[in-house]
């Protein structure tokens, strides 16, 4: 579907009364579809295709992937925690997974950042070189 810029507009209107001290209020943000839901002004299918998309792409930019090859002790979980709060803010959600393909080390995602520390990203960044 195509989406107008007018649609795009509103829809960033709509996503940026959701915000509250530059966090997303789920509250808002659900009291704003049905809102619109409601009143279906003109192009609403799309204003809200377009708000669901604002929606995923804030909630991936506060959410922290963290694998890690063997299970990470406590202490280093509250470093890297507080390593990725200093850098992005505070708000984060982190996920912690174990990934055993990953051999050693440790792989971050943030939205759309990755850091990869892990010997399997090293392997293919040699492998990629040759």
């Amino acid at each position: 579907m195509k989406i107008s810029k007018q649609a795009r507009r509103d829809a960033r209107e709509l996503f940026r009364s959701c915000m509250v001290q530059e966090a997303l209020d789920e509250n808002r943000a659900r009291q704003a579809v049905t809102a619109v839901i409601q009143t279906k002004p003109r192009g609403y299918v799309a204003i809200l295709s377009h708000f669901k998309r604002l929606l995923r792409l804030e909630v991936a930019r506060r959410t922290a992937s963290i694998e890690s090859a063997t299970a990470l002790s406590p202490q280093v979980q509250a470093e890297i925690q507080s390593d990725l709060t200093r850098q992005y803010g505070r708000g984060l959600d982190f996920h912690f997974t174990q990934n055993s393909a990953l051999i050693g080390g440790v792989r971050i995602q943030v939205g759309g950042d990755v850091y990869n520390g892990s010997v399997q990203g090293r392997l293919e960044q040699l492998r990629s070189q040759n």
